[in-house]
């Protein structure tokens, strides 16, 4: 068992000051759009860019296990939980416009953002509207739909490294996207905030591609149950939710874990899923996927063990 020592007495004093919230053995299954994950050691909002770099410090320096994360919505917790503490940075949702650019906190909802650059007459994030991540997941991951990815837009992230103490920015080639991917997927980087470069336009134009692009995402997708989005990456040549419907999968159950009867690259908890039964209805589908057309499949969900 880990010895948290001092750390409940501070998060207890960050919370009386308003910089945090936390909780102790809450399950995770509620604070990730998969409503899988048992009970965290520790889960903590922090409110500002400070209270969150002061307790990543804090954190590494009592060698207490932590994670970053933002909506949690491409993330499958583990049945048994996490030992260390869970960070969510929902809290840090700032957002400012100048001209043509806007900057975010990681923590804010790229749907909302998306909101925000119609409102600023600004178009170039419609693609994003649904997706039911954060900023600072977004840009983690190079996220995209519909065309776009979030490597046409993002012009440069707020990053704090842990291992130096450091804030910088990481701008243009230094990102290093590619599918589904970043430069900070490959270090030890917080995501603090995203400026994007957007293009002025007719806002009414812009909400009319919103309206159009959530429309065939409530067509397409499974939205009324719990899921990580799409669980496999796309494979050169091939549509993988086609893979996956041709290889008669559709509706194919492992416990509560079901692949959607409605999309196949999605699969979906139709109540009481555990991770174990996502994991081995991940295998079976890319086991029959492999078997059936010799392609491999590889899953673009997190998965965080508990320990």
């Amino acid at each position: 068992m880990t010895d948290y020592g001092t750390l409940t007495p501070y998060l207890t004093t960050k919370r009386e000051r308003g910089e945090l919230a936390f909780w102790t053995d809450l399950p995770l299954s509620s604070c990730c759009s998969f409503k899988i994950g048992g009970p965290a050691d520790f889960v903590i909002y922090p409110k500002s860019e400070e209270a969150l770099i002061e307790l990543v410090q804090l954190l590494r320096a009592r060698e207490i296990r932590y994670n970053v994360f933002g909506n949690a919505s491409n993330v499958l917790f583990d049945d048994a939980g996490y030992r260390g503490a869970v960070i969510f940075t929902s809290g840090l949702c700032g957002l400012t416009c100048e001209d043509e650019t806007l900057t975010a906190g990681s923590g804010m909802p790229v749907t909302s953002l998306a909101v925000a650059a119609q409102r600023s007459c600004l178009s170039g994030l419609e693609f994003t509207y649904g997706i039911p991540g954060s900023v600072g997941g977004a840009v983690y991951m190079n996220a995209g739909a519909y065309e776009g990815e979030i490597k046409d837009v993002c012009r440069s992230s707020r990053v704090y490294n842990p291992v130096t103490g450091e804030v910088a920015v990481y701008s243009g080639a230094d990102q290093r996207f590619g599918y589904r991917e970043s430069a900070y997927m490959k270090a030890e980087l917080i995501i603090l905030s995203s400026s994007f470069s957007l293009r002025s336009t007719d806002p009414a134009a812009v909400r009319a591609r919103m309206d159009t692009l959530m429309q065939r995402r409530v067509d397409k997708q499974p939205l009324d149950f719990p899921s990580a989005g799409s669980v496999f990456k796309r494979v050169n040549g091939f549509y993988t939710a086609k893979l996956i419907e041709d290889a008669g999968l559709k509706g194919m159950s492992v416990g509560g874990a079901q692949v959607s009867e409605k999309h196949a690259g999605f699969i979906i908890n139709r109540g009481g899923a555990t991770s174990s039964d996502v994991h081995r209805l991940i295998e079976c589908i890319q086991n029959a996927v492999r078997d059936k057309f010799g392609v491999e499949i590889q899953p673009e969900v997190r998965t965080i063990p508990a320990l």
